[in-house]
C-alpha cells in the first residue's frame, strides 16, 4: 500500500470525517473519528500535508 500524501479533515462538533489520498490522487481511506481519537490517529500517520476547512475550530486544531 502506498503512503498517504494528503489528509483532508471535515471538522464537526463531535466527530471528524477523514479522507486520505495517495500522491496520485487515489483514495487511501475514508473514516469517521471521534474527537478523542483524532490526535492519536494523526500522530500514527506518516509525515504528510493535512488540509482542513477554514472555520473557528480549525485554528484550535491547526495549532
Amino acid at each position: 500500500m502506498d503512503e498517504v500524501g494528503l489528509i483532508g479533515i471535515d471538522l464537526a462538533k463531535r466527530s471528524f470525517q477523514m479522507h486520505g489520498a495517495r500522491a496520485d490522487g487515489s483514495v487511501a481511506y475514508r473514516r469517521k473519528l471521534s474527537r478523542e481519537k483524532l490526535l492519536g490517529f494523526l500522530a500514527s500517520q506518516p509525515p504528510c500535508t493535512v488540509a482542513m476547512e477554514a472555520c473557528a475550530s480549525a485554528h484550535y486544531w491547526g495549532r
